[in-house]
């Protein structure tokens, strides 16, 4: 493998160790919430706080990477993320009333968050110059995260076979691993040796969303909605798995994998489609917020279980087509000096949609089967409406023309 191979390969170490860290407790939380004898709100909060200081302190951490480099921010932020989870396992170890404890290390691994995975897609974008490898390379950081996803049900019902905080634990040692990898491998590139005053900088942000503000705040808003519906569901399904299907610990990690793994084969089959036309990369995302909300509907009149998985399965391939069609068109479609910002901001409301998913859901779960899958299909219409309405791509548009 080439530099940059090698380079993308250790990028891609950060989405899938910050995507286990967090994920791979959605398995645990009926575990967690057993052993700490706290309601399901209060679980879901330990998924909720960790997102909350991420969506504040993303933007922050952007700004930041585009002035003094991605590499920068990225290895401090791994290691407070990784501090974080050290401080969860052993307040849950030694402590006998841990959750107040955890709850604050949730928001240490959360500001460590901020500046992990979103500044990942600014510095793919600074790693090429040609916008067929850009969309490749962006395939590969949503199929590392989406895998993620799909190995942490498993992981962490493995963990929480040897004990329920385990996975916890495990973080430290995942962060080291991607610290090292860009510590090593991945070279940063040269950062302005006289960069532009911070009024200038900020003027200039201005100026973009004053001219491309409509699309811009309609894929932020559609990232958020998806990653609301994913982690939403999921906590649902962790959580009837259990409660009504009996289903738990290992045979759970692998249930809840199913719909995650189409996900990921959707992201890096999207991810080699794409290339640089943006009217693709609009209507694979519409595409496949379609085909979610057309198969979500229907599993709210479903019980069987091998139906739902089967229909979660076709929902998942759709949101795993949306997300790195979503990713490519922001990325792709500005400047190098404001990418940091303008793509934090992004993530940040990704952050937004996986911090209100599993509380949202809590309540609505409390009511009905129904409602949890009629709010994922009308969540799932919005995003369709909102990438029809306000992404226009002109014809002929080049990289800055959206």
């Amino acid at each position: 493998m080439n530099q940059k191979t090698w380079a993308l390969t250790a990028i891609a170490s950060i989405p899938l160790v910050m995507t286990l860290g967090n994920s791979m407790l959605i398995p645990v939380l009926p575990i967690i919430e057993r052993e700490l004898n706290i309601t399901p709100l209060q679980v879901s909060m330990i998924i909720t706080v960790y997102s909350i200081v991420a969506v504040i302190f993303i933007p922050i951490a952007g700004i930041i990477s585009d002035r003094v480099g991605r590499k920068m921010v990225i290895i401090p932020s791994l290691t407070l993320a990784g501090i974080g989870g050290l401080i969860s396992g052993l307040a849950a170890w030694l402590m006998p009333n841990p959750y107040g404890v955890i709850i604050l290390a949730r928001l240490l691994q959360g500001l460590g968050a901020a500046g992990a995975f979103p500044i990942v897609l600014p510095l793919v974008g600074d790693l090429y110059k040609d916008e067929n490898q850009i969309s490749h390379g962006l395939g590969v950081i949503e199929t590392s995260n989406t895998f993620g996803k799909v190995l942490s049900p498993i992981l962490g019902a493995v963990l929480a076979t040897v004990t329920w905080f385990t996975p916890f634990l495990a973080t430290p040692i995942l962060s080291s691993i991607a610290i090292l990898a860009m510590i090593f491998l991945v070279k940063s590139p040269k950062i302005q040796e006289n960069p532009v005053r911070l009024r200038v900088f900020f003027h200039s942000v201005k100026q973009i969303f004053i001219r491309e503000g409509r699309w811009l705040i309609a894929v932020y808003a559609v990232g958020c909605i998806i990653m609301l519906i994913l982690f939403g569901v999921l906590f649902y399904l962790s959580k009837v798995l259990e409660d009504q299907y009996g289903i738990t610990d290992i045979t759970k990690g692998f249930v809840l994998a199913i719909p995650l793994a189409s996900l990921c084969l959707a992201s890096y089959l999207t991810g080699e489609y794409l290339g640089q036309d943006k009217t693709h990369m609009k209507w694979a995302a519409f595409a496949g917020m379609l085909l979610f909300t057309i198969v979500s509907f229907p599993i709210s009149f479903i019980t069987n279980l091998y139906l739902i998985l089967t229909a979660l399965f076709i929902g998942g391939f759709g949101t795993g087509v949306a997300l790195p069609a979503l990713d490519a068109l922001i990325t792709e479609s500005i400047e190098k000096e404001e990418r940091g910002t303008i793509t934090s901001f992004y993530s940040s409301m990704r952050f937004i949609g996986v911090a209100a998913g599993p509380p949202s859901f809590a309540v609505l779960m409390r009511h009905s089967h129904q409602l949890v899958f009629w709010s994922a299909a009308g969540n799932g219409l919005v995003a369709v409406i909102i990438i029809a309405w306000f992404i226009r791509i002109p014809a002929g548009s080049n990289k800055k023309d959206i």
